[in-house]
């Protein structure tokens, strides 16, 4: 004290070791709050996830005998499907006569032909570590013989089976007709239940994914129909066209039995459901079905999220990969899937037919490119 006033004396600082202490249980406290406020958080997205799922389930499913009427395709073909059946747009399909007439005779005996498949073992899938999870393990499969289709189904061959039927043409018809220059390009924009009932109506069946397998890939385990090196020249995958192409162009991507097209162009619906080998290791979450629905948050919307929701029912197989696929997806073991009545211009299929006793096989064709078309 001087002059009877106090002197103000700064605190004396604490050692090193009590500052050190006292951060440590600021952090600590900051760090308990966060992981406070974060877990309640949590549990509040849980339960409101529990209820939105449920919401969303409500939406997303539908009585499953409904599903052939309800196909599921992106943008303009959702919409024209819905004009459609509403009976809102103008469509003049062929008549049975129009469209036997769209190709010659020996056109219509070259896209008919089918192919017998000889009886025995050959390997399904592979053992290579950079394949999908679905495409392992490899595994000895044993068929009996059968006959497949040497083309995937044309668009020519489509239209007398919607000629004779009253069936819906597919959404990429304009008025219900072919679009000029593609009779003989795989028929697409159906679903599953199309190729099925395309395939019934032929007095034939969608074939296995093992009949398809051994059909694209023989018994000698190869990767493509032609072999096992990728070539780019034998099949029109990864937009290289742009577009299907004619089931003919590609004579030199046949496969050991002469069936054609059976890498890239379009994949194919097979009759199998979607599930796993014996002996997978692939999560069975795959296998199981799923839409998408709209995001309900802000914050999906503005990042076109979409929310997945399973759904009953079972994905089906394609195979063979697309115009628009990888490469590698083209390999004979690779496996695609989707929802039995989603439909792309992309997906497309070929039929199959079992063998009966007696019956004298097939004999493969040279395959190659063959004449122009009629009417186009």
């Amino acid at each position: 004290m001087a002059d009877g006033k106090p002197v103000w004396r700064a605190p004396t600082p604490p050692p090193p070791s009590e500052r050190a202490r006292r951060k440590h249980f600021l952090v600590a406290t900051l760090v308990t709050c966060a992981a406070a406020a974060m877990v309640g958080g949590a549990i509040h997205v849980v339960k409101l996830g529990e209820r939105r799922m449920d919401e969303m389930r409500a939406k997303a499913t539908y009585d499953l005998s409904e599903m052939p009427q309800r196909i599921r395709a992106a943008g303009e073909e959702a919409t024209r499907h819905a004009l459609m059946r509403a009976g809102l747009l103008d469509i003049a399909p062929y008549t049975e006569v129009e469209a036997k007439s769209l190709l010659l005779p020996e056109q219509w005996a070259d896209v008919e032909t089918m192919i017998t498949i000889p009886a025995g073992a050959f390997i399904m899938g592979t053992d290579r570590p950079q394949a999908d999870p679905q495409d392992r393990p490899a595994h000895e499969v044993v068929l009996p013989a059968y006959r497949i289709d040497k083309y995937p189904v044309t668009n020519a061959q489509y239209a007398r089976f919607v000629a004779a039927t009253g069936h819906r043409p597919p959404m990429n018809w304009p008025n219900g007709r072919i679009p000029r220059g593609e009779l003989l390009r795989p028929v697409t924009m159906v679903s599953w239940y199309d190729a099925d009932a395309y395939c019934r109506w032929a007095g034939k069946r969608l074939p296995t994914e093992a009949e398809w397998e051994k059909a694209a890939r023989g018994t000698d385990g190869r990767r493509w129909p032609w072999g096992n090196h990728m070539d780019p020249e034998r099949l029109n995958t990864y937009y290289s066209v742009g577009s299907t192409t004619d089931v003919r162009l590609y004579p030199q991507g046949a496969s050991p039995y002469g069936v054609m097209d059976m890498a890239g162009n379009v994949s194919e619906w097979t009759a199998d459901d979607f599930a796993p080998y014996p002996g997978s290791d692939a999560p069975a979450e795959l296998f199981r079905p799923k839409v998408a629905v709209p995001p309900r948050s802000k914050e999906g919307r503005a990042f076109k999220v979409a929310d997945f929701v399973e759904v009953e029912g079972s994905y089906k197989v394609l195979r063979g990969g697309s115009w628009k696929s990888d490469p590698f997806s083209t390999a004979t073991y690779h496996r695609n899937f989707a929802l039995p009545n989603m439909a792309s211009d992309f997906f497309g299929f070929r039929c199959a037919q079992d063998v009966q006793e007696g019956d004298e096989p097939d004999r493969a064709e040279v395959p190659r490119k063959g004449g122009g078309e009629v009417g186009s």
